[in-house]
């Protein structure tokens, strides 16, 4: 009898031990998968840089994901500066807006720090027609006039989430989304839009779809848009 109480006993700890062990294990592929996921969101945007800067070089002719630093003792104040961002762009086209960009294409020093900028100036009524940024969230203030701004989210809800702003009013946009601005007062409106990307990238989505090299098909459009392929081609032909 009291060997079998003994066997219970030893059977009852391993048991437990067993038990211990599993919960251990399962408390460590938990965070094991956790930190997986925290480094995949960490490297989902532009690379980080590993050095003080990492200047563009835009005269190599290497092609790499991002752009080639230039030699650090080559590097000068300039490659950290862009002037003009006080200008007002010229609005004077069919949407009646202008976007000056502030990417590593225009000031170098921006290669592998992940942001970005631009002014955006509006005529009365003009536009930022739909569009989206693939690699950036953007965030905008309003310095001067009264915009509409807003986005519609992705399928299968479409919902649309809009806001009028005024000077000093901020609004922010994520990232891959189809957004849009209008200037809804009487007199030219300016924003600033910084974004999360040293080259956020931007599709207009009219120009996209009836604007593409070479053109979409027009029944593929037709059906997508529900409308008489005449009218595709009528839309086409504007772009």
């Amino acid at each position: 009898m009291e060997v079998m109480k003994k066997y219970i006993s030893k059977y009852t700890k391993w048991k437990d031990h067993r038990h211990i062990s599993f919960s251990t294990m399962t408390s460590h592929l938990l965070l094991f998968g956790l930190l997986v996921a925290g480094c995949s969101l960490a490297f989902a945007s532009d690379p980080s840089p590993l050095q003080d800067f990492c200047v563009a070089d835009q005269n190599s002719r290497v092609f790499v994901n991002g752009l080639v630093c230039k030699e650090a003792r080559l590097v000068q104040p300039d490659d950290f500066f862009y002037r003009g961002l006080q200008l007002m762009g010229n609005t004077s086209n069919a949407v009646g807006s202008a976007v000056t960009p502030v990417t590593v294409e225009e000031l170098p020093g921006l290669n592998t720090l992940g942001i970005s900028m631009a002014r955006i100036d509006f005529a009365p009524q003009g536009i930022n027609p739909p569009h989206t940024h693939p690699r950036a969230t953007e965030i905008l203030t309003v310095m001067e006039g009264r915009i509409l701004v807003g986005f519609v989210t992705s399928n299968p809800q479409n919902r649309l989430i809009t806001k009028e702003l005024q000077k000093g009013d901020v609004f922010v946009f994520p990232e891959g989304l189809i957004h849009f601005q209008k200037n809804v007062g009487n007199g030219y409106a300016v924003v600033i839009a910084a974004l999360s990307s040293q080259n956020p990238g931007v599709i207009t989505i009219a120009n996209a779809v009836f604007g593409s090299n070479p053109d979409i098909a027009g029944d593929i459009l037709a059906k997508a848009f529900q409308v008489d392929i005449n009218v595709v081609y009528q839309i086409q032909s504007k772009f």
